[in-house]
């Protein structure tokens, strides 16, 4: 159900949202609930060792999304984007507008998180594909969105998605705890440079969610741990406050909110949707 009417024909583009059940089709969903019409974008394809098939967003993945969008009354088209390649990125800020008429929302959702090793077993390709892809590939996303909302003169709103990893450090997660710490700053000082353009930058910290690649990494540290996968899984809703793992729609809602003007007047914000787990 919609909740905010001023979200309803604003453009958006959420990177990485090709993989059914993942965050970025939540997010996707979410929106175009609200009216959004989105843009859906991802890899495609495998592009090498470190993007397994079962780690991206196929075309078909993608456009299946798309159809379900479209199914349910809302508008959606895909479009291929490797975030590492400047290029594709301005591409496909391009193709939003040559599609929609214009770019209101930018979500940077790509991401790697199933490189994890210790630091004495990371080779130096596998860290330099993480920090790439959810660095370099963020970055990409905010200077290119930002152009063309700079550009249009009417603000608009940019989410980067980081991770309880932006906050707190986990063994066996070097680059990529490295990496959403990172984003922290890039939100920060993007939310000074664009303030007076009146466009919002702020990150959503969520803690585990188990979409696929949750799944994966909820079998992988279970063994890592020694402690099994129910004993592994039972610790985890312990900790959190709230008693349970985040799901795929809490990270949707709070990204509705912060696009809407519900939040004009926060910016710069690493906001944690963990259940209490994370809180500062």
């Amino acid at each position: 159900m919609a909740l905010y009417v001023e979200l309803k024909g604003k453009v958006a583009v959420i990177t990485g949202a090709g993989r059914k059940s993942g965050l970025g089709e939540a997010m996707a969903k979410r929106l175009a609930e609200e009216g959004c019409k989105v843009v859906i974008t991802d890899i495609g394809c495998s592009g090498g060792e470190h993007s397994p098939a079962d780690a991206i967003g196929s075309s078909h993945e993608m456009q299946e999304i798309v159809d379900e969008i479209i199914s349910a009354g809302g508008e959606a088209a895909s479009f291929r984007c490797n975030v590492l390649n400047a290029e594709e990125v301005k591409a496909a800020v391009d193709f939003s507008v040559k599609k929609f008429g214009r770019l209101d929302i930018w979500i940077n959702n790509a991401g790697i998180g199933y490189l994890m090793k210790p630091i004495l077993e990371m080779d130096v390709a596998e860290w330099d594909a993480v920090l790439g892809v959810n660095l370099r590939g963020a970055f990409l996303g905010i200077k290119y969105a930002a152009q063309q909302m700079v550009a249009q003169g009417q603000g608009g709103k940019i989410i980067n998605i980081g991770s309880q990893a932006s906050k707190s450090a986990f063994a066996h997660a070097s680059a990529y705890t490295t990496s959403k710490h990172g984003m922290n700053g890039l939100t920060r000082v993007a939310a000074l440079e664009f303030g007076p353009h009146k466009i919002n930058v702020n990150e959503i910290c969520p803690n585990h969610v188990t979409t696929g690649l949750g799944a994966w990494q909820n079998q992988h540290f279970s063994e890592v741990t020694g402690k099994g996968y129910d004993q592994y899984m039972q610790d985890m809703r312990e900790r959190i406050p709230l008693g349970r793992p985040g799901k795929q729609e809490d990270i949707a809602k709070a990204c509705a909110f912060l696009c809407s003007d519900q939040a004009i007047y926060i910016t710069g914000e690493c906001m944690n949707v963990s259940g209490g787990e994370e809180y500062h």
